[in-house]
């Protein structure tokens, strides 16, 4: 856990963050509401009693709350919201304004952002005794709860039964829960009621969820991010956070499912140490439990390197790139399930970004949208904070109601849990007084006094702690949205270094011969390549030894050579131990430079399998044989070749 007090000193603005506000200019549209309505809550007699009950208690909260206040310093206060309405004023010109207009917005903009930070400090240390302290806590938690599910709307859900209210009670009773809750970003669409129901029924369904740890905070962030949604889908996209689509299997069956896949030690290793909020992002996925097994089968056989990719940016996700071609998005059924289909024949932006997604969160990395002009891209986790996937930088992209900085802010202040907390209680202040948020989409804009504090709580936090970016997002930042577009779109990856050399054991290029003639010869046994080049990957198996990965990428085919001694002339079937993602595909063999075989490697889906046996005639003593695949080709992974005697 991070923490320090946040410094008062004023400091130089932020590079980073005023660059991308820079950026931000053409990319978001104009107008973003803090939150999506949702349908009015109808209520029964009853209901309205309870709507009266909880509103009666947050008026008496916010009474309370505004009581315990401090007198603020009329001056400061006035400054800040002038250096507020004074940035507020500033108006992104138009695509079409002249050169001069561009230049003056671009001067004035990051001045307007540090005078705004500046005047916000001296408040923040002014109140630094209210907001760090927890005495109030526990009215305040409860208000932001009414403020953000309404009255309306937990009476409408407590009306239910007495069942239902009773989960609300609960709720409000637990204040360690409560503080969980809210830490992690609140109740989607504020369905508090829908959540706890959630994560009840979690509770009840896994004895390990009831123990503190990793499985505790993913069964909540499941429960706050995806509650129960009806048929009209309500509740789904009216949070702050954004959820994809109703989890086909149940909320409870997608638990189970991470829960085994934890426990058989599929997932990545750092899955057991994220919190609630990161859990969020990891459930949170419109496709089946069935394809998030396959997926990790797939990846473990296909390519085992992207499993242990030692950039976190790419692991998982870099699949995308060397194997979902970019072109037009078609269906095919018999390729199988959705994603299977959607890796056999590669897709437009859209489908390579819901791969993405798809296939960090089956590892249980965190990943969401991230919507762009024109464009789909992916944010996710890496150990180094969030980055973006296939597209453009952070003030270039959105999801739901939050733009795509105000995210980015959000994830770097939250890596330091106390200081967060002054974030939160600065919110929490302002849901108990019914003050206006903060906007989401447009960074910083608008709001109340106090969500206004609390967002410059976040800059003061994240600025201070000066966090470093890597090389490669540094560049991300540069690029204009179309220019991230276009590298998006294609198969390269900023920051990617030369070939690496390894070192293969000659164990693992040991050809075996059995006692019935039939010899078994590593892929990686070739006599060429010997190292890995820009067509050929020699990988470590998943399962142990090693296997040779024949790349969809590389500018021209290249020959895989073997030279072996055959003990006996005569008539081999040949087989090949294969793993595809992609329809069938041509591989030509060569023998002793004579004969031409034309095989046909099976769709495999990402298993392992053997292709039908081809009869060959082979000499006593030294033979050769080549194998190379026509271009344009797609990836194949190749673990051995079996040659056995005909009888």
């Amino acid at each position: 856990m991070k923490s320090r007090r946040i410094k008062m000193k004023t400091p130089s603005p932020s590079i980073r963050l005023l660059l991308g506000l820079l950026l931000a200019v053409a990319s978001l549209p104009l107008s973003s509401p803090a939150r999506k309505k949702g349908p009015e809550p109808v209520l029964t007699e009853h209901g309205k009693v309870l709507e009266k009950e909880y509103s009666d208690q947050l008026g008496a909260i916010s009474n309370e709350i505004l009581a315990a206040l401090p007198e603020i310093d009329p001056k400061k206060k006035e400054a800040f919201e002038v250096a507020r309405a004074e940035l507020g004023a500033l108006k992104a010109p138009r695509e079409d304004d002249v050169e001069s207009v561009h230049k003056a917005y671009l001067l004035a903009k990051p001045l307007a952002e540090a005078k705004a930070l500046e005047n916000a400090r001296p408040l923040i240390s002014g109140l630094a005794h209210l907001l760090e302290a927890d005495a109030l806590d526990g009215k305040l938690m409860k208000g932001a709860i009414l403020r953000r599910g309404t009255p309306a709307g937990l009476a409408e859900f407590a009306q239910q039964s007495d069942e239902h209210k009773a989960l609300l009670d609960k709720l409000f009773a637990d204040e360690p829960l409560m503080k969980q809750v809210l830490t992690s970003g609140g109740a989607n669409g504020g369905e508090y009621g829908e959540a706890m129901q959630v994560y009840t029924a979690i509770l009840e369904t896994s004895e390990r969820a009831r123990k503190p740890g990793i499985l505790q905070r993913l069964a909540l962030g499941t429960a706050l991010h995806q509650p129960w949604l009806d048929e009209n889908n309500k509740g789904s996209v009216n949070g702050i956070v954004f959820t994809d689509h109703r989890t086909p299997d149940g909320q409870v069956a997608r638990f189970l499912h991470y829960e085994k896949a934890f426990l058989a030690e599929e997932l990545d290793p750092q899955f057991k140490d994220f919190n609630t909020w990161e859990c969020r992002f990891i459930t949170n996925d419109p496709y089946t439990n069935e394809e998030l097994t396959w997926v990790r089968s797939m990846l473990r056989q296909f390519r085992p390197d992207h499993i242990t990719n030692p950039d976190q940016k790419w692991r998982y996700t870099r699949v995308v790139k060397s194997d979902l071609p970019y072109c037009s998005t078609r269906h095919d059924d018999s390729l199988g399930m959705p994603q299977q289909q959607a890796l056999a024949l590669g897709g437009i932006c859209g489908r390579r970004a819901f791969f993405g997604r798809f296939v960090a969160r089956a590892f249980g990395v965190p990943a969401r949208r991230s919507t762009q002009t024109g464009h789909a891209a992916m944010n996710r986790w890496t150990p180094d904070g969030w980055v973006v996937n296939f597209g453009a930088w952070w003030s270039m992209n959105w999801c739901g109601p939050q733009g795509g900085l105000d995210f980015y802010l959000d994830s770097r202040a939250r890596e330091f849990e106390e200081d967060y907390l002054q974030v939160l209680r600065g919110q929490w202040i302002g849901d108990a007084l019914g003050q206006e948020d903060v906007s989401l989409r447009q960074y910083g804009q608008g709001g109340g006094f106090w969500d206004g504090l609390a967002f410059y709580i976040k800059r003061a936090v994240v600025e201070d702690a000066n966090l470093d970016q890597e090389a490669a997002d540094d560049e991300l930042a540069t690029l204009s949205a179309e220019e991230a577009r276009l590298l998006g779109e294609s198969d390269e990856v900023l920051g990617d270094g030369e070939i690496r050399e390894i070192e293969i054991p000659e164990e693992d290029k040991k050809i075996i011969i059995d006692e019935g003639g039939t010899m078994t010869v590593p892929a990686v046994a070739c006599t060429g390549p010997r190292n890995n080049t820009e067509k050929v990957a020699f990988l470590d198996s998943w399962d142990g030894g090693m296997q040779i990965h024949y790349k969809r990428l590389g500018k021209r085919p290249e020959l895989l050579k073997y030279s072996l001694e055959v003990p006996l002339a005569g008539k081999y079937e040949m087989t090949m131990k294969v793993c595809t993602v992609s329809k069938p595909a041509p591989v030509i063999a060569r023998l002793n430079r004579r004969t031409l075989v034309n095989k046909t490697l099976p769709y495999t889906k990402g298993s392992w399998q053997r292709t039908q046996a081809e009869v060959i005639e082979l000499r006593e003593g030294r033979n050769t044989i080549q194998l190379t695949f026509r271009a344009p080709n797609r990836g194949v992974s190749i673990k051995d070749f079996e040659l056995k005697p005909v009888q």
